[in-house]
């Protein structure tokens, strides 16, 4: 039985998941907007015993996860766009050594060091594998303080069931907004997928493992490459979510995730209020993405709404293949676009 709702603050709700989920360890450095998630674990997984450890930077705290992570423990660490950038070398050396964590990143404006503002513009850096090398990880995209929740705690199970990092990409509105949250209640340790793989003092008679992300051997690391690939392609099969609303008899899809889907939602209503046939399209999993989906509704027009310059834009239009036109408004900066700036977009390309 889940708990009562509470009113919490998204960075809050989404430490209180993880401890709930089980997390086993959490390594973390401060910076804003993510700096109560890093508070709350600091006291949270002390008063269950559990490790916590405020790393002398953001590069010894992804290492520290990926470590703890090796052995079988539940490991987990927080940041904000420049600090997930610190981490993405870390983050490469876990997927190719397929040991699964979960990072959640509270996304502020960039580039550089940006602004604390909420932004968007961390797309491409998640979705595409922001370290070196041929890899992808799963990335979640919560649109309120529940979802961030929900997401937090279930990241801990796909991280482990497919052997990878898993990524909550919230942003600073979600992380430092209250809203009320129903928590699940505490994982049961029993429930967990087992971990032969993982390394440390194992029993007599059982090998002792490696666990790596070195490949010497070209023929070797080339099969390893291809086998994580196969896996991919199942993970698109089985694992993708979205969230759609009035989209089949749309004239025109909105296409958002995160706070801009919030910000669509309303507009949405406004235009629907107008006699403007509108639909909303959502991606949840922004990895794996909802390309098979949106193929399906290719041929009808779109306008991709995000907090940055453009960059999920860029896969509606390639898994559209080129049948739909594909408009963008986007605000950066850490502005937020506001309602009325999408209905006024929507009017202009519906021309009402």
């Amino acid at each position: 039985m889940a708990d009562e709702k509470r009113l919490m603050k998204g960075n809050e709700a989404m430490g209180e998941a993880a401890v709930r989920a089980g997390c086993d360890a959490y390594f973390g450095y401060p910076i804003t907007p993510q700096n109560e998630l890093t508070a709350y674990m600091a006291k949270h997984m002390l008063d269950h015993k559990r490790v916590f450890i405020q790393a002398e930077s953001e590069v010894s705290a992804i290492n520290m996860v990926y470590g703890a992570a090796a052995t079988g423990a539940r490991s987990m660490t927080s940041s904000s766009s420049p600090g997930i950038s610190l981490k993405q070398e870390g983050i490469s050396y876990a997927c190719g050594a397929d040991v699964p964590i979960v990072v959640i990143n509270v996304a502020r404006s960039g580039p550089g060091l940006g602004g604390i503002s909420p932004a968007q513009g961390d797309y491409f850096q998640s979705t595409r594998g922001g370290g070196h090398g041929d890899y992808f990880h799963i990335v979640l995209a919560p649109k309120s303080v529940q979802e961030a929740a929900d997401l937090t705690f279930e990241a801990f199970d796909l991280a482990d069931e497919w052997r990878m990092p898993a990524m909550v990409l919230a942003d600073g509105m979600i992380g430092q907004m209250m809203e009320g949250v129903v928590l699940p209640q505490p994982k049961d340790p029993a429930t967990r997928v087992a971990k032969p793989w993982a390394s440390g003092n194992r029993p007599a008679g059982r090998p002792v493992n490696h666990v790596d992300s070195t490949h010497l051997v070209p023929e070797e690391f080339e099969q390893a490459n291809i086998a994580r690939y196969k896996r991919y392609d199942e993970m698109k099969k089985t694992l993708v979510r979205y969230e759609e609303q009035h989209v089949e008899d749309a004239d025109l899809i909105l296409a958002a995730y995160g706070t801009s889907a919030r910000v669509c939602l309303g507009a949405m209503q406004m235009a629907r209020k107008l006699g403007l046939k509108v639909g909303l399209f959502r991606p949840i999993t922004l990895w794996p993405f909802p390309e098979k989906r949106l193929g399906e509704l290719a041929g009808k027009r779109f306008l991709t709404v995000e907090m940055s310059m453009g960059q999920m834009v860029e896969d509606v239009r390639l898994h559209t293949r080129g049948k739909s036109e594909v408009s963008f408004y986007g605000r950066c900066g850490g502005m937020i676009p506001t309602e009325e700036d999408v209905l006024a977009e929507i009017r202009r390309i519906l021309k009402k």
